[in-house]
């Protein structure tokens, strides 16, 4: 079924809306993530998973560099597009694989949704809302925010944190806690919570401004930060932030990968009692 307020193209159709998940074998803090499945299942699996739930996105397809990958999906039956291992951004390789899809005559998609394949506990009910986003026409790229439950975990540089301007669009990105904290502040005394919003790893994109941001060179802050969202603001343009209750967590470390695994645990734990 599909949602009752759609969004709706410039000639009043409904969108269209596909999710790739790119899922690259390397990774520095915690190698062959991708492929890990102490849980029954790879990493990315439980990550196509959950974008399936969504009742607007129309395919999901998994990009990979990786045969190993490759054979590791359709051997779980995931739609899998193999791409260049020279990609220096998941946006970049999200890009490749969208070109292979309307190459193939599969389209046209007025929606290109890019999920990090680390984002096991992405929920297609919480992608919904991106495609909404859209119906403003002002919106070129859009992505996900929930409040970030420990204030602490604000230092957790692999924890990356946004901060929003009136308008709901964001003005920077950083693994730094971002807004800080004036000494005199009452979220520095503790009388408020300080108002972390935790970036999740999801960005919605116009095929057009897909083909943009990968035509961009990598900016400064990007490179300093790690943080490839960036290099669209430092172009001057602007990112719509959607906040959602539905957080979910990046696996970047064995730490996240065992606190993951716990939680799957319990989850499979509670549907049994």
């Amino acid at each position: 079924m599909r949602a009752a307020a759609e969004t709706r193209t410039a000639h009043g159709a409904e969108a269209r809306a596909v999710a790739i998940v790119p899922a690259r074998l390397g990774s520095t803090r915690l190698p062959r993530k991708m492929l890990l499945s102490e849980s029954g299942r790879h990493l990315f699996e439980h990550t196509v998973s959950g974008v399936r739930r969504s009742r607007r996105i129309e395919r999901v397809v998994l990009a990979t560099d990786s045969a190993e990958i490759q054979s590791a999906a359709q051997a779980a039956d995931v739609e899998v597009l193999l791409t260049s291992e020279a990609h220096q951004s998941g946006t970049d390789r999200v890009h490749e694989a969208f070109t292979q899809l309307l190459r193939r005559g599969l389209g046209p998609y007025d929606v290109v949704i890019n999920v990090q394949g680390d984002e096991p506990e992405m929920r297609g009910e919480a992608l919904d809302p991106l495609i909404g986003a859209f119906a403003d026409p002002a919106v070129e790229l859009a992505t996900l925010a929930t409040p970030l439950g420990e204030p602490e975990e604000a230092r957790d540089p692999s924890i990356v944190k946004v901060v929003l301007d009136g308008a709901g669009d964001a003005l920077y990105f950083s693994r730094a806690p971002i807004p800080g904290q004036f000494p005199g502040s009452a979220a520095a005394q503790g009388r408020t919570s300080p108002p972390f919003l935790r970036h999740l790893g999801v960005y919605a994109f116009r095929p057009d401004a897909l083909r943009r941001f990968c035509a961009l060179p990598r900016g400064k802050l990007e490179q300093i930060e790690g943080l490839e969202q960036l290099r669209w603001l430092e172009a001057g343009r602007r990112i719509r932030v959607l906040e959602t209750a539905e957080g979910s967590v990046g696996i970047d470390t064995p730490e996240q990968y065992a606190r993951f695994l716990a939680r799957e645990r319990s989850r499979a734990h509670e549907e049994r009692t």
